[in-house]
């Protein structure tokens, strides 16, 4: 009998929720939405030197070596799913829950068990819509070494786990610090901002949001594409400034040399549809035979 191999892992686990809901509400949008979203979900993992172990319905596990990198691909996914959804009226939002856990698993072929493994799923079952939620064994690891905020949800008893779990919930939008307190009991009641009516708001106020709206999506959209194309852009940018710095305006010589990069991209994004087309035909059957839920 040939003794199971175990290693110690950073598993995150990640489903949609009211799957179900979406699901009978719109079938085909709804598939269509998860195969998107898995892209991003597929690329980030790449990118984070994660492995996609098993995907079944709405449902994702992923292996990491790093816990530092599990945490962080889970920023980048929750963050760039949010950015999308905002483009999505509420009824159809598509907002993932996630659990990650730093374990012994054990491996036989590609999948992987354990109780490593059960508690990074039950750990995604107490996330909210858009949330990570950690084990106290992951948040050790992490607390000191990204720039991220945590707050405790305490010890909670998960099925088919003896002892209770500590849990841990990321402050996710930019909210890295806990509110401040007056004696260290109580949170302050922090001020609601007046917000301007459409007349009254400044409309340099407006466009400034707009570039800046624009500048983020553009970034996360660099973010999620392969190397070979983040490499295009940052070439041609290169060329631009380089071309700015010499000439500036009055002669646009940076096209030149940008054209191999330019090509690049434009056949990335070209092919890119198609296939995602050509696909789209294929995945609602696929899907349907995997999906219980």
């Amino acid at each position: 009998m040939q003794r199971v191999k175990r290693r110690l892992a950073a598993v995150m686990c990640a489903d949609v929720a009211h799957y179900s809901k979406l699901m009978e509400r719109d079938e085909d949008g709804t598939l269509d939405r998860l195969k998107s979203y898995r892209e991003v979900m597929a690329s980030l993992t790449e990118r984070h030197n994660g492995r996609i172990v098993n995907t079944w319905g709405d449902a994702v596990i992923i292996e990491f070596s790093s816990v530092i990198e599990a945490v962080q691909c889970a920023v980048d996914i929750q963050n760039e799913l949010s950015v999308r959804n905002a483009a999505v009226d509420d009824a159809n939002r598509m907002d993932f829950r996630v659990g990650i856990n730093l374990g012994d698993i054990m491996v036989e072929g590609d999948d992987i068990y354990g109780d490593g493994v059960n508690v990074a799923a039950r750990l995604q079952e107490l996330a909210p819509k858009g949330g990570i939620m950690l084990s106290q064994s992951v948040y050790d690891q992490v607390k000191t070494k990204l720039a991220l905020g945590f707050d405790p949800q305490g010890a909670r008893h998960v099925k088919n786990v003896t002892d209770p779990v500590e849990t841990y919930l990321i402050r996710l939008g930019g909210r890295n610090a806990p509110p401040e307190t007056a004696d260290g009991d109580e949170p302050l009641q922090m001020e609601v901002p007046v917000q301007l009516s459409p007349v009254n708001k400044p409309e340099w106020g407006k466009d400034t949001e707009k570039v800046a709206n624009g500048f983020e999506q553009a970034r996360r959209w660099l973010r999620s594409q392969p190397k070979r194309i983040r490499g295009s852009v940052a070439m041609i940018g290169f060329f631009l400034l380089l071309n700015l710095l010499t000439t500036g305006f009055g002669n646009l010589w940076f096209v030149w040399p940008s054209l191999p990069f330019l090509f690049i991209v434009a056949w990335h994004l070209i092919v890119g549809r198609r296939e995602k087309k050509l696909e789209g035909r294929v995945m609602p059957e696929v899907l349907n035979k995997d999906t219980s839920d």
